[in-house]
């Protein structure tokens, strides 16, 4: 047993670093890394009760964007518990799945969920607790974690199927974070916004455990709002800037109504910062394009998943390609494999395989599924890539973005791509849709632009001047929004049931 140096890599990161340094700020107040080593500590205690270690126990929290979410976090990892992160913006019954899934023994709760969380977790005859409990005692001794005990279960977007629990280690979340502290320069000096959901890894790893690996400082919104979020690009020293696709189209929507005296004190609060980073779905190159006029800033795409955390970027100094999602991380190899599982030169299309200390250690509780999703030590991601001189570019996930239509495999994504220059379109998904006779029918879900309309044979007469025949959209469904989960990732297999309804 022992309370100060700790083997969790990012802990032991942090208590090497300067205590004094600000590491969270909420809407509350500034937090330091010693109130964050102190804060942690003590709920380590309360958790434990007595026990010397939780020995993997899994502790179940919904926690808002605020210092209580990495006090906890880091509390359960400091007494030997599996975090498992809840959606704030979920139901009762998916966060119960959530927590009997895990098998959790613990819930916490911050006050401002109490009223969802506690009826569950009474449900479910779980331990329950609120943040406002945890650090009420003394520091008492904590237990040495060893770097490969599991510290994570995240679980998947449910895109394609029931969400499965991934389970990562201490060591796969080092190595998670230092690959991007490396390719994305990260210092002490940086200074982020998080306002990304914290059940899902990219604001959880990307930004948060990146922030606080570095010793630098992270500024947390409860919840993403375009006019708060230029308000802060314009009154913090903010220099990095890391969110989704639809928050990017949100906050040009928002600049593109603003004054013309607004609109240039708003693109003048992007030059301070000195990366911008779009991630967790497909960039619109016209939403990179628009961002670009806006901000000055080509925005750095890369590629990962809950499983592998991040594989492929768009370099920190160098050309960035609109569509492509860069090269292999550091530490990280990455490979394309045909049906067969052989290698595929640059130029052929292929299921994308990662290897590395950052893939996760297992499913949870599924090790038929766990052993399903690996070859040779390879994990297969099931998303289609094309790789030419070591840039990558993703045509879609093999089971909902490649389309098999009377004889050709056409994706999904590059589809979408070209239905967003139509004039009349502002968001469109591509699926699809079961057919006795194509197999599949290329089917367009589309939302319009204020004021526009559209019909199939329009669409289809404008998609002949623009991609191959077997490409066109045979199918048109007009939406005043496209089915999404919490990160903004359009589901498409829900897309898929509304042609079929």
């Amino acid at each position: 047993m022992q309370m100060l140096t700790s083997q969790i890599p990012l802990i032991a990161q942090a208590q090497n670093s300067d205590f004094s340094r600000t590491a969270i700020i909420d809407s509350q107040k500034s937090y330091t890394y010693q109130d964050l080593l102190d804060a942690s500590a003590k709920i380590a205690t309360t958790l434990l009760d007595g026990k010397e270690n939780l020995a993997e126990a899994r502790v179940a929290y919904l926690v808002p964007s605020s210092f209580d979410y990495p006090a906890v976090q880091w509390g359960i990892w400091r007494a030997g518990g599996i975090a498992v992160p809840l959606c704030t913006m979920h139901p009762a019954s998916e966060i119960a799945y959530s927590i009997e899934d895990s098998d959790a023994s613990i819930v916490i709760a911050h006050p401002e969920y109490e009223e969802i969380l506690r009826p569950v977790a009474g449900k479910l005859k779980r331990k329950f607790l609120l943040t406002t409990e945890l650090q009420n005692g003394e520091t008492g001794d904590l237990p040495d974690v060893s770097p490969d005990c599991a510290a994570m279960i995240v679980y998947t977007s449910g895109t394609t199927s029931k969400p499965k629990g991934v389970v990562t280690t201490h060591e796969n979340i080092a190595a998670q974070i230092s690959s991007l502290i490396e390719a994305w320069g990260w210092s002490q000096d940086d200074r982020i916004l998080l306002f990304l959901p914290l059940h899902h890894l990219h604001g959880i790893i990307n930004v948060l455990c990146c922030s606080l690996w570095a010793g630098a400082t992270c500024e947390m919104m409860p919840r993403f709002d375009a006019a708060e979020a230029w308000k802060k690009l314009q009154g913090e020293d903010l220099t990095l800037f890391m969110a989704v696709p639809t928050i990017y189209a949100r906050m040009v929507k928002f600049w593109k109504k603003a004054s013309p005296q607004e609109q240039q004190a708003m693109t003048e609060s992007c030059k301070k910062l000195r990366l911008m980073v779009s991630g967790s779905a497909a960039l619109p190159v016209s939403t990179l394009e628009e961002w670009q006029k806006i901000s000055g800033h080509t925005l750095l795409e890369r590629y990962g998943m809950t499983e592998i955390g991040m594989a492929l970027s768009n370099p920190l100094n160098g050309e960035r390609r609109p569509g492509h999602v860069g090269s292999p991380l550091p530490g990280v190899e990455v490979r394309l494999v045909d049906d067969k599982n052989h290698t595929l030169p640059d130029g052929e299309q292929g299921e994308i395989q990662v290897r590395g200390k950052n893939v996760f250690r297992e499913y949870w509780q599924r090790p038929k599924v766990t052993q399903d999703s690996f070859v040779d030590g390879w994990f297969k991601t099931g998303d289609v890539a094309i790789c030419e001189n070591n840039v990558y570019r993703i045509l879609g996930r093999n089971s909902v973005d490649i389309i098999k239509t009377g004889g050709f495999k056409v994706s999904a994504l590059e589809i979408e791509e070209v239905l967003r220059t139509h004039e009349s379109i502002e968001q469109c998904a591509v699926v699809g849709a079961p057919d006795p006779e194509w197999g599949e029918r290329v089917s367009a879900a589309v939302v319009l632009r204020e004021g526009k309309s559209l019909d199939l044979d329009a669409l289809r007469d404008w998609s002949k001047e623009h991609l191959a025949v077997y490409k066109v959209p045979s199918r048109l469904l007009i939406l005043n929004e496209l089915p999404s989960n919490a990160i903004g990732k359009v589901v498409k297999p829900e897309v898929t049931k509304l042609f079929a309804d």
